[in-house]
């Protein structure tokens, strides 16, 4: 007669750190553990075999349960060739791949220092003075927040309803601390992160707007922890199991980011992830626009995916395509209404114009112009998404510094959902209107993880900017 007990009415949750070998039930009977009967094999006593849906090993473990492994020493060329000890790399786990997939981003986590504080003659109720949000010309004093683009899209994508994880350095001191507390607060998984224990600093930049030329003024320490990550010290478990390698060209100008990058970037590849490039451009941390391009360039061409603004397109593109830009007149507008004088560009660029930065490899290239439009290029198809205005600097402007990282945290998080995108206009433009509700909301609020949205404030302001057809 066969033995049967009943089961509990929960289990004890499961980590996502956790193998699927080592899950554990409760402990009813000192007996050994007997399957219940599903299939009619009555009293057949079973082993716990767990289903794994992830991809198949390359190697074959042995009965102990190691894994052989090279003693070549660890060499990262340019040509991204992985070497013995990669290609033989297997922890013994493998992934069921929960959804949605996980994404990994790669990069810096900086503290951001924005203005809390009006500065004004005018005398004002001190409550006011201080919860007054778009006040952001010359302040006296600054707010903690944190930044870094890799670290936010990790948050944003989060709050969209994803997973994400980080992978970095930071300081061992109260920002890089509060840093990783952050990321933790916000489900960020960060079994990637490392602590340097050298003295090397959290980075930090402090945001101002000068009141000369209406352009923002960042201060920012270089060099700092985020900048000596090692190839050595990377989480092979978190590229295995990511399916998205987010990274931006902040970390090339480091050395020893760039040899960090690129192995992960192998490693990434050859565990089956998209490799994903965001393009971020602050031209005053390179030390020349010939050096640039060919850093970018580089990193372009392992690319997968990529986004970039439009100013940053038209910066790789040569001159030729400037005038062509500048001599571009939109028809769509009557030329004596006086306010078209005013009024965005609209162009966009067509597949011959880009054709000097395409390569074979790259299977989407998004081009961001604020939230007012998406371009997309695809190797089948192209095209254009209509927005809104962004919200306009004036001294009662909101933070807009997070508004990119959520559009690409948004893009992130329709393509690991919908890869129907990868071959469907209709649904391409559908999702990415989801991105730049995103990126509305994300401007809303000072500070760019305080702004970020949830999937559900997305979906709604997505439905009311624009009408059901478009959903």
């Amino acid at each position: 007669m066969a033995s049967t007990y009943q089961f509990p009415l929960s289990f004890p949750p499961i980590s996502h750190l956790q193998s699927p070998n080592s899950i554990l039930l409760p402990n009813f009977h000192k007996t050994p553990r007997k399957l219940a009967a599903i299939n009619g094999d009555n009293g057949v006593t079973e082993t716990l075999k767990p289903k794994s849906k992830g991809r198949k090993k390359g190697t074959e473990t042995t009965s102990s349960g190691k894994t052989k492994r090279s003693k070549k020493p660890e060499t990262v060329s340019d040509d991204l060739i992985i070497e013995e000890v990669e290609e033989d790399y297997d922890d013994g786990i493998d992934f069921p791949y929960e959804q949605p997939p996980l994404i990994c981003c790669f990069g810096a986590a900086q503290k951001e220092f924005v203005p809390s504080v009006r500065k004004s003659e005018i005398q004002m109720h001190p409550d006011m003075y201080s919860t007054w949000k778009n006040l952001q010309w010359d302040p006296p004093e600054f707010g903690r927040a944190p930044g870094g683009p890799p670290s936010n899209v990790a948050i944003a994508h989060v709050r969209l309803g994803g997973r994400a994880a980080f992978i970095g350095k930071v300081g061992d001191d109260d920002f890089g601390q509060e840093l990783v507390l952050t990321m933790n607060k916000e489900n960020v998984q960060t079994r990637g992160v490392k602590f340097d224990t050298k003295g090397a600093r959290t980075g930090a930049s402090y945001m101002k707007i000068k009141f000369e030329d209406g352009k923002m003024k960042a201060e920012t320490i270089r060099e700092s922890a985020e900048d000596s990550l090692l190839s050595t010290e990377l989480n092979i478990s978190v590229l295995k199991e990511a399916r998205v390698f987010h990274f931006n060209s902040e970390v090339i100008t480091s050395p020893k980011m760039e040899s960090a990058l690129y192995r992960a970037i192998a490693l990434s590849r050859k565990f089956g992830g998209l490799v994903f490039f965001d393009l971020n451009l602050p031209l005053p941390l390179w030390t020349s626009r010939d050096e640039t391009r060919v850093a970018i360039k580089k990193a372009w061409d392992h690319a997968d995916i990529i986004e970039v603004t439009k100013q940053e397109l038209e910066f790789l593109l040569d001159e030729d395509h400037y005038e062509r830009r500048r001599n571009y007149k939109p028809q769509y507008f009557s030329q004596t209404f006086e306010q078209t004088k005013n009024r965005r560009d609209y162009y966009h660029y067509t597949r011959d114009e880009i054709s000097p930065l395409w390569h074979d490899g790259i299977k989407l290239l998004f081009v961001t112009d604020g939230t007012l439009r998406i371009h997309y290029y695809t190797p089948s198809f192209d095209g254009v998404v209509i927005g809104t205005e962004d919200v306009l600097i004036t001294p009662f402007t909101c933070d807009r510094t997070g508004s990119g990282d959520a559009v690409v945290a948004g893009i992130m998080r329709k393509l690991t959902t919908t890869p129907e995108m990868f071959e469907n206009q209709d649904v391409m433009e559908r999702q990415l209107r989801f991105a730049i509700a995103a990126g509305i909301i994300s401007q809303w609020t000072i500070g760019a993880v305080r702004g970020f949205p949830s999937e559900s404030a997305t979906q709604n302001l997505k439905e009311q900017v624009y009408v059901p057809s478009m959903w």
